[in-house]
């Protein structure tokens, strides 16, 4: 496999994409050495696509969320998305999307100990953006199967359900970008299926830009596009 321009454009690149990375390099030093975890990475991502992107641990997956999500500073690279800041060669950083119209979701779900299932939703809209992109957190609950545990701390949820929450959560901003770390990493064969259809379902009604980053090759029939992560490098997935 090899990896071409065409391998990283969305189906529908003629329209503005909801993500587009340019030359993204991330490197760390490690002592003397200079640990490379994205290679020259060029992606487009449309408004109204889901892409997986597979790979073995270590492969720089992670990394491309960060990245994308403005959580690491590109070495070198331009783009539009969630990224932020300059690029150690001197060129145009990533474009920053305003808060609010860009959405996580993590293996742990990252919740705040102290809220219920329902609190974590309102939270979002506490934190500033758009309140008029917000969606109702009672009906995302439901959307995801847990209105039964919405006055439930996640001490007292199960790994899956926490991880549930934690996509609810990402979805309640309407976000344009949404990125997901292995949404279905707790869940059983049922959930699965069930959490990333739900994701495809937002995303092509909402014209929202998806990735997710995924081990489980059996949820990939609900995505548009699939791409392998090799040593900092997309490829075509085959």
């Amino acid at each position: 496999m090899t990896t071409t321009e065409s391998a990283q454009r969305s189906p529908d690149s003629a329209t503005t994409p909801g993500l587009r990375l340019r030359g993204v390099d991330l490197t760390f030093q490690d002592g003397d050495q200079t640990l490379r975890a994205l290679d020259g990475i060029d992606l487009e991502v449309a408004r109204g696509e889901v892409l997986a992107v597979v790979g073995p641990s270590g492969a720089g997956k992670s990394s491309l969320l960060a990245v994308a999500g403005g959580l690491a500073t590109p070495t070198a690279g331009r783009g539009r998305g969630g990224g932020r800041g300059n690029t150690g060669g001197g060129r145009r950083g990533l474009t920053r999307l305003p808060r609010g119209h860009r959405g996580g979701g993590f293996q742990s779900g990252n919740l705040v100990p102290a809220l219920t299932a329902l609190d974590q939703l309102r939270l979002v809209g506490t934190l500033g953006g758009d309140r008029s992109r917000l969606r109702d957190p009672d009906r995302l609950l439901e959307s995801v199967g847990l209105s039964h545990r919405a006055r439930r701390r996640p001490a007292t949820l199960s790994g899956g359900e926490r991880q549930r929450v934690g996509i609810a959560r990402a979805l309640m901003s309407s976000p344009d970008l949404l990125l997901i770390d292995e949404p279905t990493a707790a869940l059983d064969r049922k959930n699965s299926h069930d959490v990333v259809r739900l994701l495809a379902d937002e995303t092509h009604e909402n014209g929202v830009a998806t990735v997710l980053v995924t081990h489980d090759h059996e949820i990939l029939e609900h995505c548009d596009r699939v791409l392998e992560m090799v040593d900092g490098r997309l490829e075509v997935h085959v």
